[in-house]
């Protein structure tokens, strides 16, 4: 019943942050305010879905699946990686399969039973919540870039 119930929620969340990925031009993944580009935001929430599956639902990270966001985006140079539209949308994909798949293979009992995790101690329903909340935070940041950090056109 619980996965049911979450599996709708996570559904209609995830398939908006994936639209609104989907709808974004090649060129708007470099755009940034500070430090963090789209196309970081974007490969940093699919990352975040594949270790909330590890930590909370206990399903292994896909062999030779890189986490080159953790350390936030001042850590390093940004990869080609955030450029590379396609490959984006293919991996949000693929998290959300990867996490869909970890929820729906967690006994029912087991949604409320708090688990160990990096972030520390939560139920795997109180993590949902917080990829949910995850997820929307970069949404609006993502808007909030593509409305103030666009290139601006020269006037003839």
């Amino acid at each position: 019943m619980t996965y049911s119930a979450v599996a709708v929620i996570w559904n209609t969340l995830h398939g908006r942050f994936y639209n609104m990925a989907s709808c974004l031009p090649e060129e708007a993944l470099g755009w940034r305010i500070g430090t963090a580009s789209i196309g970081y935001m974007l490969r940093h929430n699919a990352e975040v879905e594949y270790l909330f599956a590890e930590w909370f639902f206990r399903r292994g990270l896909p062999p030779g699946l890189e986490i080159l966001t953790s350390r936030g985006p001042a850590a390093g140079r940004e990869p080609a990686e955030f450029m590379d539209r396609e490959g984006l949308l293919a991996l949000l994909r693929a998290s959300n399969e990867h996490v869909m798949e970890a929820m729906r293979e967690l006994p029912d009992e087991a949604w409320h039973v708090p688990v160990d995790s990096p972030m520390g101690a939560s139920t795997p329903l109180e993590a949902v919540s917080r990829l949910l909340y995850h997820t929307g935070l970069h949404a609006g940041q993502i808007s909030l870039i593509q409305k103030h950090a666009r290139p601006v056109e020269p006037t003839t």
